[in-house]
């Protein structure tokens, strides 16, 4: 039961994320759209990558109460701790899914972290890097290994 209502909360998010885009653009934004064992999720915006957690992540840890984001300018080694995130049930490290120096971060998180479980794919971004290597990409899950990946969850 929790399995297939993730998977739907996945792919509805996965679509509000596309409204608007034109046929090509959609196959590129998803192409461009990689996920972590860990939960985070890493898209391309130009020539940066908008770092968040994944639906299921937010589900997971409830309702989240604060976010510690990064100072802008530091370097964040891949898989390394990016951000916290805490709830009502627990405090959790975000991790970067890749390498890059941080560019932005998600101010209005501070305001407001239930945008975090309100859109987590969307306004519940937390930073935004220059990516040290591009390549980095590859070695993530696409969305149909990602969705597998939440459904074998116990």
């Amino acid at each position: 039961m929790l399995r297939s209502a993730q998977r739907g909360r996945l792919e509805a998010r996965t679509t509000s994320i596309q409204l608007g885009l034109a046929g090509s653009q959609e196959e590129i934004l998803m192409a461009l759209l990689r996920f972590t064992r860990d939960h985070e999720w890493v898209r391309l915006d130009g020539d940066l990558a908008v770092v968040g957690i994944t639906d299921y992540a937010q589900s997971q840890l409830g309702d989240v109460v604060y976010v510690e984001l990064p100072e802008i300018g530091r370097r964040i080694e891949k898989g390394k701790e990016a951000a916290v995130v805490e709830s009502v049930k627990t405090a959790s490290e975000v991790y970067a899914p890749v390498a890059g120096e941080v560019a932005e971060v998600n101010d209005a998180l501070a305001a407001d972290p239930a945008k975090v479980n309100a859109d987590p794919m969307g306004e519940g971004w937390f930073l935004k890097l220059r990516l040290a290597d591009p390549k980095e990409l590859d070695g993530l899950l696409d969305e149909a290994a990602y969705q597998q990946f939440v459904e074998e969850q116990p």
